[in-house]
């Protein structure tokens, strides 16, 4: 197949999927020639955090009912639950002292955000402001950050953009519509937009319709903001159900929203296949490392019609009023992956891992059989703890602790 792009030289790091369980190479280095990068180097990787982090297994669900009341949320009460769950996580006296626990002066810092539910389930902006106060109290300069999404689009449409402080860059790595998900650069000087021709994920995983023999249909492309522009990744997932891959979590948020060509997991009902992708692509060694603290907002949950949260089914969404704090992304996504199926049973549904067009509630599901397994599965890879108790008297099990702010 000819490389149509092309992708950069033989030094270039292709990361092929069945790669995935190989260690991760000591002092990856990522290139850090871009004139747009900031004050720390994007090339230095703390071994100590990233994936699974330096907490696997450990789920902190920080509950507090204050936080949202008749739809309206109260940032105060985001904030003393944030800080609450952040000792836990971490052990420390105070909330400074648990960011500064992931984050110092110098570093240039990306805020994953997850705006797919709008109108009435997203990444609250509440929430990110916090997460921006935390950053700076642990010496990050605001503009040493960048809050983003994968599509600029939707990312607006959500209006989070209206709530980013001044100095704080945000935007897309998909700053235009592009149905092919294959286009890599866009025109202009936008220090968010593009995806990096020399780091990339292959899978022999091709979209329903699309040229098999166009080698670029294989590869997923890390966004160069992720591989050449910042150093740390903090994510803010939402507490949701997902038609194709069972729940969308810390994992999910990673997996489709820091490369490009993710369509290709679930391109038609008959083709979904959420469960290698996911693993896959969250494996790649620049992930890994970077992604070092995940949020997840449990404000407001979304048990049916996810990743969506549409306005003409408000009854498919409700006030959880927890957040969810983990470094282990697998642990997370299994604690998440229970309270969906719990809050289900309770409004007569079945599990997640049981509906399709082919198994139960044919009549409302979009792909033959959800895949809710890529969970277990990423905890193969070494991404993560996923059993609830310790297999064979290994310390290996999930640490879910639940704290309640007043």
């Amino acid at each position: 197949m000819s490389d149509r792009y092309p992708c950069g030289s033989l030094r270039r790091r292709a990361f092929l999927a069945g790669a995935a369980a190989v260690p991760i190479l000591a002092g990856l280095r990522v290139s850090a020639q871009d004139p747009k990068g900031a004050a720390a180097d994007p090339a230095v990787i703390h071994e100590k955090l990233g994936v699974p982090g330096p907490f696997p297994g450990r789920v902190v669900e920080a509950r507090n009912p204050a936080m949202i009341r008749d739809g309206v949320k109260d940032r105060a009460a985001i904030k003393a639950t944030l800080d609450r769950g952040l000792r836990e996580l971490t052990g420390a006296d105070h909330a400074v002292e648990a960011w500064r626990d992931f984050f110092e002066p110098g570093d240039v810092v990306a805020i994953k955000m997850n705006p797919v539910g709008n109108p009435l389930a997203n990444s609250s902006a509440e929430l990110m402001l916090e997460v921006i106060d935390g950053l700076k109290s642990a010496g990050v300069k605001t503009k040493d950050m960048f809050v983003f999404e994968r599509y600029k689009e939707e990312f607006v449409g959500a209006k989070i953009h209206e709530a980013v402080p001044d100095g704080v860059r945000w935007g897309g790595l998909t700053p235009e519509n592009d149905p092919s998900q294959l286009q890599l650069t866009w025109p202009g000087d936008d220090p968010i937009a593009g995806y990096d021709r020399d780091e990339f994920v292959t899978m022999n995983i091709v979209h329903r319709g699309n040229d098999p023999k166009d080698d670029r249909n294989f590869r997923s492309h890390l966004g160069l903001l992720i591989t050449k522009r910042v150093n740390k990744v903090v994510l803010l997932p939402v507490l949701k159900d997902h038609g194709s891959a069972g729940v969308t979590g810390s994992l999910k948020n990673m997996s489709h929203g820091l490369v490009n060509n993710v369509a290709r997991s679930h391109s038609s009902p008959d083709t979904n296949v959420c469960n290698q992708f996911i693993p896959e692509v969250v494996s790649h060694p620049i992930i890994r490392k970077k992604c070092v603290l995940q949020i997840m907002d449990g404000i407001k949950g979304v048990y049916q019609g996810g990743p969506f949260a549409r306005a003409e089914n408000p009854q498919w969404t409700w006030e959880y009023n927890a957040l969810f704090l983990a470094t282990d992304p697998v642990a997370m996504d299994h604690v998440e992956w229970d309270i969906i199926d719990a809050k289900r049973k309770e409004m007569g549904l079945a599990p997640v891992g049981a509906v399709g067009r082919l198994a139960v509630d044919a009549d409302r599901e979009g792909f033959d059989v959800r895949q809710p397994q890529h969970i277990s599965l990423a905890g193969n890879l070494g991404l993560g703890y996923f059993d609830k108790k310790s297999p064979r008297g290994r310390k290996f099990s999930i640490d879910h602790r639940v704290v309640t702010v007043a």
